[in-house]
């Protein structure tokens, strides 16, 4: 058989011909590929969580950071006071927002009005009673100046506390909804002062004693939040914090995603033991 110079020149181009189409069938299967994602990332808005300043921001990062890396854009932002969030969620300034527990909730959809539906748990934190000036109630002289929260729901939580501790007595029956009218004995005439829940870590110089959350006494830096008097225990779930949304947004993938990474990551764990040790509990 015989080859003619065309011939051989075709052969020898035939492979090459084979892999140029072949190459070019792959690099458009990489460009549709990073158009797909490119386009996906696009319909996915970036999801935005409010929270009250407190250490629990340090685990919400990690979950954000874990959520970036497989896809999800999180951005957390802070808020200076316990009002706020509830607004901003109520404005759709923000997704969901994770810093009040059922019964701060309730009174919160009470009193402003707002439509929200608390859709999973998240840590429950202890409060105590916290003093720079006394290392026993027994040492608190009569007529003392005690600092509690000024919410309906916080304020309760510490009246009942005040109560364990044997410096009160509230009517029979009363629970966290408690107020100042339910005392019935108050037997070192105590001078009970209601103060903005997250600035009683910073009323210790002032007052003689105060319940305090040890989330803020670390953020404050006023007194070694190990160093209550008295602890309530985090056994009682209703006082767990809640993610909270708007209700349509209550089955919204992005929101159902950053959950189950914070609930399930071991980096989120870590870092909430590292911000509060054994002063808080999982609800989940």
């Amino acid at each position: 058989m015989s080859f003619s110079i065309s011939n051989l020149r075709r052969l020898s181009l035939a492979p090459r011909a084979s892999f140029a189409r072949l190459s070019g069938v792959v690099m458009m299967a990489f460009t549709l590929a990073v158009a797909a994602a490119s386009a996906h990332a696009a319909d996915t808005p970036t999801l935005t969580i409010g929270i009250a300043t407190t250490p629990q921001i340090g685990a919400l990062q990690e979950a954000a950071r874990e959520a970036k890396a497989q896809g999800l854009d999180v951005k957390i932002i802070e808020f200076t006071d316990w009002n706020t969030p509830n607004a901003a969620l109520a404005n759709k300034d923000i997704d969901v927002n994770y810093f009040q527990h059922i019964p701060f909730l309730e009174n919160a959809k009470k009193q402003g009005g707002y439509n929200f539906v608390a859709i999973a748990p998240g840590t429950i934190m202890k409060i105590g009673l916290y003093s720079k000036k006394v290392k026993s109630f027994g040492q608190l002289k009569d007529g003392a100046t005690v600092a509690i929260a000024n919410d309906p729901v916080n304020g309760g939580r510490g009246l009942l506390l005040l109560q364990r501790a044997g410096l009160i007595k509230l009517k029979p029956g009363v629970d966290y909804r408690a107020t100042t009218l339910d005392i019935v004995d108050n037997p070192k005439h105590l001078k009970i002062v209601q103060l903005e829940a997250s600035q009683l870590a910073r009323s210790l110089d002032d007052v003689d004693l105060a319940e305090g959350y040890p989330s803020f006494i670390k953020l404050a830096g006023t007194a070694d939040p190990n160093s209550a008097l008295l602890f309530d225990g985090v056994e009682n779930k209703i006082f767990a914090i809640q993610f909270v949304v708007r209700p349509e947004s209550a089955n919204d993938p992005r929101i159902l995603k950053f959950i189950s990474i914070y609930q399930h990551s071991p980096q989120v764990r870590a870092e909430l033991d590292k911000a509060f040790g054994n002063l808080y509990a999982v609800a989940w």
